[in-house]
């Protein structure tokens, strides 16, 4: 019997056995500082791997480069290298460090200062940094380890108290450069290129020196994102046991409710999760557990020791614990500390345990559900087996249909390379706020616009000029305002505020143009695996009140949506269906809401009067004139449940191919569009401007429409569920769905355009 599984269940879909791989070690580079190989050789690193030596010659010798290689493989020596012994050598050089978390920073500051180097002042700098100590750091520390947005917000606009730091900044560490996607990412290119143009004015040209997860292309990646040309080191020689790898998928039942409400739906990963760290922690075996959420963290380890306890194993139920951010920052180490030295034996964690904190010694990790993105995935397995250990990894579907396909498509986990990082920093709605940013930092000159992007800037200039945010003159564009312009990095347009009513407390903030469907009044929302239930949402001042409360249900928004093409600025004709790329415009209204218990049965819909929303966007569509149609056996009656079905299956597998999450794209499906006259699906970013997600999905139609047909044929319900075209997204309420006409309606696109080979 499978440890976690009850007696006549198989849910084993695939086993991979990943091989060991010894050590090779190489020699140090004669321009390593001495102290630093004394310091190294007193932390026990007596020679460094292949890998990283390449990277840290091509950044010794003024070359920007990417180190692109697997979880535990020692990246931080790569660049750790070049950057220590530059300050060593040269006490005024300065280097600044960059990571997409604090505890990511933190770690690194704690394995700086570890080293115990007199000449390397380290130091933190971020959004709880006090302003005395911030003057400190800029004067006298050397390596500063911060974050794209303080860099945005702070020291960019104040670059004239930080000229000193500037002149002087010899190399940029980007670390896990491969989370800067769409438009966080499209952001922060520009953020970099608004450094560089900063250094240059104060006689600086640092060299970037960038960490990646592997990547099928890390150095055009890498490229797009500083606007340089970036050397790649792929070849991971870091030692490693050998990795069990197991593909696990839930079986289907019957969801609760009425006969008519009943549908499959797969038992939560989650609980899931519980049930096989319980067999693991049984076995001696030092496991974490990835779950999405911190709510879902706290659930999977009670579970555990539920199971623990139900099977007489108290002592062990004592040493199971969730981890998870929001923690108070003694507690968390403790927790580290007694997983590290065994005290624990499994740990149920959100991602906060993904990056920045080294702990070795692990035995198993479960991953509940896809994270998100195969780089994501492979670091969170490589937290098992760490230091040349063997392991075991599990990866346990949740009711989605990307992760149903990847359990029954071993290939698509274990023979590709991790999905591209797209950005598109030419994005005007991404552009406009940065290009503001810069002129309020210093007047943009002609020099200047070919930085951010020459033809695609200048219409965005003139532009600004035409709305009076920015002032041409014969010098350059000057910004117009005394007060800075706002860019926020992580979205664009006006955001909505998220605030606990009863505390005043900030908790965070929704695109203005999503408000309606997340906020709207009695919506239940999530932040960071806490749960609130909204009481107002006023959009005129962006603001919605929350309240703390964890009912029972869901909320799901319900809207009616309208897409119109704008332009095609692609499109080929392939014998009756057409497939297209370009510029459309979503209209939608949020107009009721449904409450769901977490069974998935519907409990009642209440109506809602939102405003229409207007979004301008890229999309990818394609359509199928009324001769395929007939040939692919589609029913008129049936042919919108299999548009819609298609539609909502696209969308899950889009982020297999683009690093998205199906949050960040949205579709629509028509039986005949009043633009193509013909049955169209629209898969559109969801985001204004777009942010090159539907970029990708039409440079890989192909691929991705085989894979989104894979799903739903490899998935074992007869009409569909959760699991192939459910979405719970859905503005429709999944219906009309026909999974045996999105079938046809994909088998006659891929026909045309061709499958996988």
């Amino acid at each position: 019997m499978l440890a976690g599984c009850p007696p006549g269940e198989t849910p084993l879909r695939h086993v991979e056995r990943l091989p060991p791989r010894p050590l090779v070690t190489a020699e140090w580079p004669d321009w390593v500082a001495p102290e630093l190989l004394a310091a190294l050789a007193a932390a026990g690193i007596e020679a460094p791997w292949p890998h990283q030596v390449a990277a840290a010659e091509h950044a010794w010798a003024g070359e920007s480069v990417v180190i692109a290689t697997g979880t535990a493989s020692g990246k931080s020596l790569a660049y750790q290298l070049p950057m220590l012994s530059a300050v060593l050598a040269e006490p005024r050089a300065r280097v600044l460090y960059l990571s997409p978390t604090k505890a990511l920073a933190a770690d690194q500051y704690r394995a700086l200062t570890g080293l115990g180097l007199a000449g390397v002042r380290a130091a933190t700098l971020d959004g709880d940094t006090p302003f005395a100590e911030r003057d400190w750091i800029r004067q006298h520390a050397n390596v500063v380890l911060s974050n794209p947005d303080l860099l945005h917000r702070t020291l960019l606009p104040q670059h004239q108290r930080w000229s000193a730091f500037l002149r002087r900044l010899r190399y940029v560490v980007i670390d896990e450069c491969h989370r800067y996607r769409g438009l966080f990412g499209s952001n922060v290119s520009l953020v970099l290129r608004r450094l560089r143009r900063l250094c240059a004015l104060y006689g600086a040209a640092p060299v970037f020196v960038l960490a990646s997860a592997t990547s099928a292309t890390p150095g055009e990646s890498a490229g797009r994102l500083i606007g340089l040309p970036v050397r790649s080191v792929t070849d991971d020689a870091s030692p490693r046991g050998s990795r069990t790898f197991a593909l696990w998928e839930p079986p289907l039942a019957l969801a609760s409710g009425s006969a008519e409400d009943s549908v499959p739906v797969r038992r939560a990963a989650g609980a899931e999760a519980a049930r096989l760290l319980a067999d693991l922690v049984v076995a001696g075996a030092r496991t974490l557990a990835f779950v999405r959420s911190r709510r879902g963290a706290e659930l999977t380890a009670l579970g555990a020791k539920r199971h623990l306890t139900e099977a007489g194993a108290t002592e062990l139920a004592d040493r199971v614990a969730a981890y998870r951010a929001g923690y108070l920052a003694a507690e968390r180490r403790a927790l580290e500390r007694a997983l590290a030295d065994g005290e624990l034996l499994g740990v149920a964690t959100t991602n906060a345990l993904e990056l920045g904190v080294d702990i070795t010694g692990l035995d198993a990790v479960v991953l509940a559900g896809y994270p998100g993105t195969l780089a994501s995935l492979w670091q969170q397995a490589g937290r098992a087996g760490r230091r040349g250990q063997d392991a075991l990894v599990v990866f346990v579907a949740r009711d989605d249909p990307l992760d149903t396909y990847l359990v029954n498509n071993p290939v698509a986990i274990f023979a590709r390379p991790v999905e591209a990082s797209v950005t598109d920093p030419g994005n005007p709605h991404v552009l406009g706020p940065q290009l503001c940013c810069a002129a309020a930092e210093l007047a943009l000159t002609d020099r200047d616009v070919q930085l951010f992007g020459g033809p695609v800037a200048e219409p965005v200039l003139a532009a600004l000029v035409e709305q009076g945010l920015l002032r041409r003159r014969p010098a350059g564009w000057f910004w117009t305002d005394r007060s800075r312009p706002t860019a926020d990095l992580r979205g664009v347009g006006q955001p909505v505020s998220v605030v606990e009513s009863a505390s005043g407390s900030l908790l965070g903030t929704v695109d203005g143009g999503t408000a309606p469907a997340t906020v709207h009044p009695a919506a239940v929302y999530l932040h960071q695996g806490s749960s609130y239930v909204v009481e107002e949402l006023d959009l005129e001042h962006g603001v919605a009140l929350v309240r703390a409360e964890e009912p029972p249900w869901t909320t799901t928004a319900q809207e009616i949506t309208d897409i119109a093409i704008l332009a095609a600025e692609h499109t080929a004709e392939l014998d009756g269906v057409s497939v297209s790329f370009g510029t459309v415009e979503v209209s939608h209204q949020v107009v009721s809401f449904q409450r769901r218990r977490f069974s998935g049965e519907l409990m009642d819909e209440t109506p809602l009067d939102m405003p229409w929303q207007r979004l301008v966007t890229k999309a990818v569509w394609y359509t199928l004139d009324a001769a395929t149609v007939v040939e692919a056996g589609l029913d008129q009656r049936e042919l919108p449940g299999s548009l819609h079905a298609a539609e909502h299956a696209a969308i899950g597998l889009l982020p297999l191919f683009a690093t998205c999450d199906r949050w960040d794209i949205g579709g629509v499906s028509t039986a005949q569009h009043a633009d193509t006259g013909r049955p169209t699906v629209f898969v559109y970013d969801g985001h204004p401007g777009g942010a090159g997600f539907a970029a990708r999905g039409h440079a890989v139609l192909a691929d991705w429409l085989a894979a989104t047909r894979a799903a739903i044929a490899g998935c074992e319900c007869p009409a569909g569920c959760p699991s192939c075209i459910q979405s719970p997204k859905c503005g429709n309420g999944n219906n009309p769905l026909d999974k045996a006409g999105a079938l046809l309606v994909l088998d006659a696109v891929l026909s045309r355009a061709g499958p996988l080979p």
